[in-house]
């Protein structure tokens, strides 16, 4: 529970904040001063009640004195006005008489007023017995009355006077305490306001500090950045107010242009990279055409082709000697014509097929070719001449002296962004050490000797990698002897 209000006035904006601040003392003020008026209100009016019955008994005392007078200026004048005040002074009297506790218990103070009921009503009695003997004309009645009621009159008084004195004693003792307890509730009620007072402070410290030292690391931190160090860190692990907003935006900030630098170092890296690997290329470009063009044309394989072309004019009719002439021109035109030039993936499918014809015209058709190509990407461009070493090589290396129906397959397909153009056969294999060294361009035990264009894998390697700007670009594959292999060129889609 603790935790969620912590987090709760974390995320409480700086204006709620203040505010909450300034009305919760205002409030707790406002409580306090109704809490002291009302209890001041009842303080007075007990100390209002502790003496009213003093004020009560001096009352009694007076309308007593009322009475003893309007008796005695009746019975010396008979006058009307006197007996009208005798009766008036009679009823203030009674009417004032519950002040005097009617169910006293059994203390001196109780027996006091019990002493006092008694007397009052027998002089109240003997007061009217001397008034009615004076109306009736008995002289000497109401002058016995009227003796008894003097006598029961200074009596009465003085039970009022020891009355009187005895409550004023025992209300001072109940004024003192009731002083005692406003005195105390003052002391507590400052106690409480200081109290209130030091905890508005200390938050108002606490919420500044909370606001300024945010702030204050911001600021350092921002002229660390105009200084150029933008490995600042910032502790964003603060309130989730307006301030703590600024500061995660300042770090995500900051973090954005660290990237950025980082970003443009490595790209003016990777640019000097390039600059620098375009000059190696093309120093390995020059190269290579060279050996290209020295590789162009193998005087071993141009005669046994035109071997084959003699023979064919003399066992079968020209039209057929026509078309495999035209298809090794079309053949020796490409690779020529091709050597500084790019091609079309349908234009090197085509090349493959030329001299596949021609293979077929030398080995009797003993060569199984199979295409699968994916029209989509014929208009791809890649290095001219890189098909025709992958179909040579699986006929020189692969299917060549097996004892089973050699089969070469030609797929063309896409592939995770890239096209792919694969070579597979149904030979002898290759084994693992001479596919490392063939795809690491160490493999040299080539047979030179065999009919070929000239033109290697290691040729086809160079010439994929300047061409893409990529280190892979062949793979291979191959389950085991007798079982087969697989070439691969990876060319990217988009270049």
């Amino acid at each position: 529970m603790i935790n969620f209000m912590r987090k709760k006035w974390n995320n409480t904006s700086i204006q709620n904040k203040m505010m909450i601040t300034f009305l919760i003392p205002i409030i707790v003020i406002l409580v306090m001063n109704v809490f002291m008026y009302i209890n001041i209100n009842v303080m007075i009016n007990r100390i209002d009640a502790i003496y009213s019955n003093n004020i009560k008994l001096n009352e009694l005392a007076g309308y007593l004195t009322n009475i003893q007078n309007s008796t005695k200026e009746y019975l010396e004048n008979k006058g009307s006005v006197a007996l009208n005040n005798y009766y008036i002074a009679t009823q203030d009297y009674r009417d004032c008489m519950d002040v005097i506790d009617s169910n006293p218990d059994n203390t001196s103070f109780s027996m006091m007023e019990k002493n006092i009921l008694n007397q009052s009503e027998r002089y109240l009695e003997v007061i009217d017995d001397t008034i009615q003997a004076k109306r009736g004309r008995n002289v000497e009645k109401y002058r016995e009355y009227f003796d008894d009621a003097n006598v029961l009159y200074i009596d009465l008084q003085n039970c009022l006077t020891a009355l009187n004195n005895e409550q004023f004693k025992r209300n001072n003792a109940n004024y003192s305490q009731l002083l005692t307890s406003l005195r105390s509730m003052e002391i507590i009620t400052v106690s409480i306001l200081i109290l209130v007072g030091i905890i508005n402070v200390s938050m108002l410290f606490f919420i500044t500090r909370g606001m300024t030292q945010p702030l204050k690391n911001l600021s350092e931190a921002a002229l660390q950045v105009a200084d150029g160090k933008f490995d600042v860190t910032i502790d964003t692990d603060i309130d989730g107010d307006e301030i703590g907003v600024v500061a995660g935006a300042f770090d995500k900030m900051v973090g954005s242009i660290q990237e950025y630098i980082e970003e443009l170092k490595d790209s003016m890296l990777r640019e000097s990279e390039l600059k620098e690997h375009e000059l190696v290329m093309e120093s390995r470009m020059k190269e290579v055409q060279l050996r290209s063009l020295q590789a162009q044309i193998n005087p071993h394989f141009l005669f046994n082709t035109l071997n084959a072309g003699a023979q064919l004019a003399m066992m079968e009719e020209a039209d057929k000697t026509t078309e495999f002439i035209e298809n090794m021109a079309d053949f020796f035109r490409y690779n020529i014509k091709k050597i500084n030039l790019d091609a079309s993936i349908a234009e090197e499918i085509e090349m493959v097929d030329k001299y596949i014809y021609i293979l077929n015209v030398r080995f009797t058709g003993e060569i199984n070719f199979e295409k699968d190509i994916d029209e989509e990407v014929l208009s791809v461009r890649v290095p001219s001449m890189i098909l025709q070493p992958l179909i040579e090589n699986s006929v020189n290396y692969g299917i060549r002296d097996i004892d089973w129906e050699g089969k070469i397959r030609l797929r063309v397909y896409q592939s995770e962004g890239e096209v792919c153009l694969e070579v597979s056969d149904n030979g002898v294999g290759i084994e693992q050490d001479i596919i490392d060294k063939i795809l690491s361009g160490t493999y040299e035990n080539e047979k030179t000797g065999s009919s070929s264009n000239g033109i290697g894998l290691g040729n086809v390697i160079e010439r994929l990698q300047i061409f893409t700007g990529s280190d892979k670009v062949l793979s291979i594959e191959s389950e085991g002897k007798n079982k087969g292999s697989t070439f691969t060129i990876h060319i990217p889609m988009y270049l």
